[in-house]
């Protein structure tokens, strides 16, 4: 039971004949009780015409996924099986990171009717956003007290990551129909798959030119009928990709007001998008000490909505990330030479020193690309020095690049790759050296 601000404010009223009789009256006390009993009464008689809360049936109709930062709607049905006109309020408890608006809603169902209650949902958390319960508080004709019930009604709703970094993808589509020779003429320096023959053209390369579909097609005439035939190539197709994500404690810190894990899941969706698209087959890992997600075995568009759906439900575990196990974790999905792209962190040789001692271990055997997010308000700061603590604020900065820088070097002595930017470049900026990989002939 709840009593309203109308109830409230009709008891405030018995004040009026204390003031006007004199506190000290008995009469004035008299009529206080009197006000105060009536209220009482108005109050039980408006409780037992309000129709029971408990006499309610519920259903409810939610999408079952949902992207991070988009809308969705949430639809919760209302019965009234009672005898009486229900008059009240429905509060349907979502947890406060579905971000559900309104959070109350107002109905008046007639006895054996239903209505539909609408929730717009804008979660701002990735994973399982889910409620519970429903609280309908059903109000007399009066509006002076209320009957309350919390009634059962589970519901769920899978909030993937948003995937903002798909706007790059067309661009980068454009430039590996190039690369493929879709819109330019395929040369020998851009792959190394046999694509097709064609006959010779002046600039091309003559170790390109195939002497035995020469002679086949050599005129045995010997008239003006032969044509020198040269190969074109292309980068290979169906490689493998393997995306390693450190969900770690590093990846726990905001970069941008952004996780660092976020930002890794947006390069690993782009780059899977750009991967498949080129025919190469690409396997997710998210790992730490234990693993969190794993993709392996799809292609094509259940690619990405598997690897959306794995990610959904990865935060950052605040462990030490156990490197030892990468190489094993590596060659449990592939045992041929794959490009391994590993998204973690290499702001200090400390926190590195763990990646730095496996990574003889990959590059022995595949091409390896270590990805990592750089904070732009560190590259900021440095260009800022207008007073004593800028200048500090400055030198700070400058050794955070310079262990940044060390890292970096650090990985290509050892066999590696380094791709570096803030949340916003560095999508493109692994998408870009995939593309490069390509064009060389090394993927």
């Amino acid at each position: 039971m709840t009593v309203s601000g109308r109830f409230v404010a009709l008891l405030a009223f018995g004040v009026v004949p204390v003031v006007l009789l004199g506190a000290s009256t008995a009469t004035a006390y008299l009529a206080l009780a009197g006000w105060i009993a009536l209220c009482v009464a108005l109050g039980l008689v408006d409780l037992l015409l309000a129709a029971s809360p408990r006499a309610v049936a519920l259903q409810r109709t939610l999408p079952a996924r949902v992207r991070l930062g988009t809308e969705a709607l949430s639809e919760l049905y209302v019965t009234n099986a009672g005898r009486r006109m229900l008059r009240g309020t429905v509060r349907d408890a979502w947890e406060p990171s579905a971000a559900a608006q309104p959070s109350r809603t107002r109905v008046a169902i007639p006895a054996g009717e239903r209505r539909v209650v609408q929730t717009s949902l804008r979660p701002w958390r990735r994973g399982e956003r889910r409620v519970r319960n429903v609280t309908v508080r059903a109000w007399g004709p009066l509006h002076l007290w209320a009957r309350q019930a919390t009634l059962e009604a589970p519901g769920r709703i899978r909030v993937l990551p948003p995937f903002t970094a798909r706007k790059h993808l067309p661009s980068r589509l454009a430039r590996l129909r190039e690369l493929e020779g879709s819109t330019t003429v395929l040369l020998r320096g851009q792959g190394t798959e046999f694509d097709s023959l064609r006959e010779y053209v002046r600039g091309d390369d003559v170790r390109s030119i195939d002497w035995r579909a020469t002679a086949r097609r050599h005129d045995p005439t010997g008239g003006s009928g032969a044509r020198v035939m040269v190969r074109t190539w292309r980068p290979e197709r169906d490689r493998r990709v393997v995306i390693v994500i450190d969900s770690a404690r590093t990846s726990a810190a905001r970069v941008s007001d952004e996780p660092r894990l976020d930002t890794a899941f947006e390069s690993a969706l782009l780059l899977a998008a750009l991967a498949t698209r080129a025919g190469d087959r690409v396997d997710l890992v998210a790992y730490d000490r234990v693993l969190r997600g794993r993709v392996q075995g799809a292609s094509g568009p259940e690619l990405l909505a598997r690897m959306v759906d794995a990610m959904a439900g990865i935060d950052p575990a605040l462990i030490e990330m156990d490197w030892s196990a990468i190489p094993a974790q590596v060659s449990a999905v592939t045992s041929q030479r794959s490009l391994v792209v590993l998204l973690t962190s290499i702001e200090s040789p400390g926190a590195s020193r763990g990646l730095l001692s496996v990574l003889p271990q990959l590059t022995e055997k595949h091409l390896v690309v270590v990805a990592s997010v750089t904070d732009p308000d560190t590259i900021a700061a440095t260009h800022q020095r207008q007073d004593r603590d800028e200048v500090y604020r400055a030198a700070a900065a400058e050794r955070a690049l310079l262990d940044v820088s060390r890292v970096s070097a650090a990985v290509r002595r050892l066999g590696g790759d380094v791709v570096t930017g803030s949340p916003a470049d560095l999508p493109p900026a692994l998408a870009d050296r995939y593309l490069a990989l390509k064009a060389a002939g090394r993927l």
